[in-house]
């Protein structure tokens, strides 16, 4: 086993918009993928100068400093080419001796990341060096075992994954429709030049002739964006602190819109008023600071302030949260505009964002087609949810050796897949 470090290019120089990839410690995440999407790219010279951290296949990547310390990734060959920067260790295997999967999740075990943290608790900034990374306390299992357990934990990891590539194609899908539909008008404006319809009859035959004076599909209205559903604002939930922690709720906050729940999260008591809590499937906006919008998958909790819960008694949330999807970018622009203050957006900005409303039997023709993209997405959502903290229990205890792999595979039969 080697292990190194990243390099920065001197001065900051070699960064270009389209090049190597170049892995920075925020794009391993906390579930121990890697975030492609958070790749900076450096050019061709530049990642020949910077050899010593080149990546290659079965590369356990650890971030070494800051808010990210301690998490792992492991290098696929679809992140490659790809070096890196100086906060993240390379831990280069052999895999004649070890496996890197199940390195990677050994240092992702409980004890191992109480370790890491008790271990950065004793400097002034939280951080590691390649001695440190050297030391972890990483259980001795022969090589078949190794990779039995590495197996048994990534099949549930890579259903994660193909979880989330498969919500990315719904999502691009749905927002893709609802673009052509209620905002670029495509099948209203395909019949006024008279081209052929590229719908089902059954759906083309929904959308009028002709757009009206204002521009509009003729007998479709226009209302603010607050007239067609109801932002119920949340809570200064320290008004209601949690007394008994086993029996509470945790509290929704924009940390946790983003990130999920975790053992960080405040807690409230249930006495929260019932219309602020926040169940699976409910559509959450945050109108302050980063706003961010989505179908909640996390489990029931507590709606704080800053935070809207979406909902409609007349248009399907499928309707309301493209349309809010739509605005987003705005809302996010007035936000960033704030420059003195905590950046949100005012309910007259909600009254302001205008939307574009079919008839009702149309809306729920075209809903046939939207609103299971939008189920299956959530579906899927909640049953990754389900596979990570399937993952979670097994990891210490395969890790630990409390658990062989033939009593982890008859558990994982029968309660999941």
């Amino acid at each position: 086993m080697r292990i190194t470090k990243g390099t920065t290019p001197t001065r900051g120089e070699g960064f270009v918009s389209r090049g190597i990839n170049y892995v920075k410690s925020e794009a391993i995440t906390p579930n121990g993928t890697i975030d492609t999407s958070k790749f900076a790219q450096i050019d061709e010279a530049t990642h020949k100068a910077l050899a010593r951290s080149q990546l290659s296949v079965g590369n356990v990547l650890f971030s070494m400093a800051g808010v990210y310390l301690g998490k792992t990734a492991v290098v696929k060959p679809e992140h490659l080419p790809a070096n890196t920067n100086q906060a993240v260790g390379i831990i280069a295997i052999d895999e004649a001796k070890a496996d890197p999967r199940f390195i990677h999740y050994s240092i992702q075990a409980p004890s191992c990341r109480s370790w890491i943290m008790n271990s950065a608790a004793q400097s002034a900034q939280p951080n590691f060096n390649l001695k440190e990374i050297g030391d972890l306390p990483i259980p001795h299992f022969e090589l078949e075992e190794q990779r039995a357990i590495a197996h048994a934990l990534g099949t549930l990891d890579d259903k994660i994954e193909l979880n989330r590539h498969r919500n990315q194609t719904l999502e691009a899908m749905a927002r893709a429709l609802f673009k052509d539909w209620f905002i670029d008008f495509g099948p209203v404006r395909a019949k006024m030049e008279g081209q052929q319809p590229y719908l089902p009859a059954d759906l083309w035959q929904l959308f009028p002739d002709r757009l009206d004076d204002e521009g509009k599909p003729e007998g479709w209205e226009m209302q603010p964006l607050d007239e067609i559903a109801d932002f119920l604002n949340g809570l200064a939930l320290q008004k209601f602190p949690a007394t008994d922690p086993d029996d509470s709720l945790p509290v929704i906050k924009i940390a946790e819109l983003r990130n999920g729940v975790s053992a960080k999260s405040d807690r409230a008591s249930r006495e929260v008023p019932t219309k602020y809590i926040v169940n699976d499937g409910d559509f959450l906006f945050s109108w302050s600071g980063s706003l961010l919008a989505k179908f909640w998958t996390e489990g029931e909790g507590a709606l704080n302030q800053h935070l809207f819960k979406v909902t409609s008694e007349h248009y399907p949330m499928w309707f309301v949260a493209h349309w809010v999807h739509h605005h987003l970018e705005e809302f996010q622009a007035i936000a960033a505009s704030k420059a003195t203050t905590m950046g949100h957006i005012q309910r007259g900005h909600l009254k302001a964002a205008v939307t574009l409303c079919p008839p009702d039997d149309v809306m729920e023709r075209l809903g046939v087609v939207m609103a299971p993209l939008v189920e299956q997405a959530i579906h899927n959502e909640l049953e990754s949810r389900h596979l990570a903290q399937l993952r979670d229990t097994l990891l210490p205890k395969l890790i630990s050796g409390e658990l062989r792999i033939a009593d982890a595979d008859k558990f994982m039969e029968s309660v999941t897949l």
